[in-house]
């Protein structure tokens, strides 16, 4: 039983891609003729989802659906990476008067919370498991820093973002910039992206240098990833990646591994 439902997930999986694809092959395009940003697009990469007990989602998502891990970090604390993931919940929250954390929002700046991920590759789509925790509470536990949402009916909206996957031969500061301006040039003034450094205010966003724009991580076992955080037009939670070596490397060896699980 628990082969069939897994390859119903496959199954599954593949169909909506098919389906997408014929859709897409049947709608006319909508990609502007010279647009960087959507040129530098390779795909989504990732979507995410937050939880209270990262091993027990972890073991749903890959003892009963059937993912492969590609590979686990944590403790992720400090300034650079409080900033890229919360800056613009912490200047909402300065906007309004509100103490960030009574929104919500760690404080991976002084380490008094913590961040822990895991990715999980599917057949055609990785799935990122994120717990957000105080620092006193043992990694890989259940709890988490903000409340879980009382309610889970389909139109609340949940702290899912998804990632678009960058071509990692551009230059990643530059297609943030291009982002936000394409965004901006289509009157979404709302279309924002976090800056890896300290800003008092949105002016102070705007004028951060663009080489905060993005985040490179070079060490552990992320080295060679990169993020940036943004909100889309509807304050959806958005990412883009770029993924280079040696970290790809994880990614690629674990799509390998899954299709082998599969047979």
């Amino acid at each position: 039983m628990k082969s069939q439902f897994k390859t119903a997930i496959h199954s599954l999986t593949a169909g909506v891609l098919l389906a997408s694809a014929s859709t897409a092959l049947a709608a006319p395009t909508n990609t502007v003729p010279g647009n960087s940003v959507a040129a530098s697009i390779q795909g989504v990469q990732h979507f995410g989802i937050t939880v209270r007990n990262i091993d027990r989602a972890y073991q749903f998502y890959t003892q009963v659906l059937g993912g492969t891990e590609v590979m686990r970090d944590g403790d992720f604390q400090g300034a650079s990476i409080h900033n890229t993931l919360m800056q613009a919940d912490d200047l909402a929250a300065a906007s309004r008067k509100l103490n960030p954390q009574a929104t919500g929002v760690p404080n991976l700046r002084s380490g008094d919370q913590r961040l822990d991920v895991v990715f999980i590759q599917f057949d055609n789509v990785v799935i990122e498991l994120l717990q957000y925790r105080d620092a006193e509470q043992k990694a890989w536990t259940e709890g988490t820093f903000a409340p879980a949402h009382p309610f889970t009916a389909p139109a609340f909206p949940t702290n899912m973002h998804l990632s678009f996957q960058v071509d990692p031969g551009v230059n990643f500061d530059q297609f943030i910039a291009d982002f936000e301006a394409a965004a901006q040039a289509r009157g979404m003034d709302n279309v924002r992206c976090n800056r890896n450094v300290d800003v008092a205010s949105e002016q102070g966003r705007r004028q951060a240098p663009q080489s905060s724009n993005a985040l490179e991580i070079s060490a552990g076992p992320s080295n060679g990833w990169a993020l940036a955080y943004c909100k889309g037009p509807e304050g959806e939670q958005l990412e883009f990646n770029q993924v280079k070596a040696p970290v790809s490397q994880l990614f690629e060896a674990a799509k390998t591994r899954h299709q082998q699980n599969k047979g």
